[in-house]
């Protein structure tokens, strides 16, 4: 494999597939196996542009991943870079060979591994994440109507249902709506067909981003840019931040 990152890309899955192996093992030696859910998912689609890979030099490296049927890839809103495979494994309680093709969030894995558990959330600050086990042990239709890609002040996603609106606010500015269940490939623009659709959806998403607290690592930044500027001294503003924070 002539491809300097495709050969780091395959030590890292032989060098994970080998690590899994030990932990399944270690787990079958305590007969803890039973007893355990295993659980994978990607973070992102493969890279179709060279300045999310990660690497300083991409001269000698092939670029863009396949990523299906699925448009564009890592670092944009679009469901190549988005939709990811994900694995859940856990003898005589999820059924070897099913498959789950509807909407599940990453952050659904903390109130579901907290039921299973038998720890409570009830005295958490709100969740967006829901118990999803229903739906990946007995197939049951998945409690999530939404998924929130992305909310900056530049660019957001926001999937209802079947539809999706992608809207990019900086110049050129646009708003693209998708019909996910008829075109997972995110081809034609159907915003000029859904005036009241893409306006619900956008007030949605103005919504979100008014309950949203500033990054942590906007506040991060601001700490170092303020502390380089004025010493130690504390300002007010950025306690308030820090103070705002989950």
């Amino acid at each position: 494999m002539a491809d300097p990152a495709r050969r780091a890309y395959a030590a890292m899955i032989t060098a994970l597939d080998d690590e899994i192996g030990r932990v399944l093992q270690s787990l079958e030696q305590r007969t803890m196996r039973a007893n355990t859910l295993m659980v994978f998912q990607s973070d992102n689609g493969g890279p179709r542009s060279a300045k999310f890979t990660g690497e300083i030099d991409m001269s000698k490296s092939t670029i863009p991943a396949d990523n299906g049927p699925y448009r564009d890839g890592k670092g944009t809103l679009y469901e190549g870079g988005t939709r990811v495979v994900a694995l859940a494994n856990w003898p005589e309680r999820i059924k070897a060979g099913t498959s789950v093709d509807q909407p599940i969030h990453v952050v659904d894995m903390y109130p579901t591994l907290a039921r299973l558990a038998g720890a409570s959330i009830s005295k958490t600050k709100p969740l967006d994440g829901m118990d999803v086990w229903p739906t990946l042990s007995e197939g049951k239709t998945s409690p999530r109507e939404e998924v929130v890609y992305d909310i900056e002040p530049f660019r957001a996603a926001l999937r209802q249902g079947q539809w999706k609106l992608v809207w990019r606010a900086t110049l050129p500015h646009q708003i693209e709506l998708f019909n996910l269940a008829e075109d997972p490939g995110e081809k034609p623009n159907l915003a000029d067909r859904e005036p009241q659709r893409v306006a619900d959806l956008q007030r949605r998403i103005e919504a979100l981003a008014r309950e949203a607290v500033p990054p942590l690592i906007l506040t991060d930044a601001l700490a170092a840019l303020k502390a380089t500027l004025s010493g130690s001294v504390t300002l007010p503003d950025e306690a308030k931040l820090l103070e705002q924070q989950p």
